[in-house]
């Protein structure tokens, strides 16, 4: 907390112990390492890097569907809502 005093930054989280703060992140992180990271063996920091933004972009956002999206894509999602506040506008 002390590195950002002074910065301008302000901090997303509402609080010590509120679980929710950090869910969503968790999640993701135990995707990634249950889909892509435990099943391979990396030679170089790139090599790990370049496969995990393959991932995300490439299965994770264009054909992953998400429970919490109502089984869509997050790419199916986000064109939903864009095209929902064109609709609105």
């Amino acid at each position: 907390f002390t590195s950002i005093v002074g910065k301008n930054i302000t901090r997303s989280m509402s609080g010590k112990g509120n679980c929710y703060d950090n869910a969503v992140a968790e999640s993701f992180f135990k995707t990634l390492k249950t889909e892509l990271v435990y099943q391979n063996k990396y030679e170089t920091r790139d090599h790990a890097k370049n496969s995990v933004f393959e991932y995300i972009e490439t299965f994770y956002n264009t054909h992953r569907r998400h429970s919490a999206l109502g089984n869509l894509t997050i790419k199916e999602y986000q064109n939903l809502m864009s095209n929902q506040s064109k609709n609105v506008a």
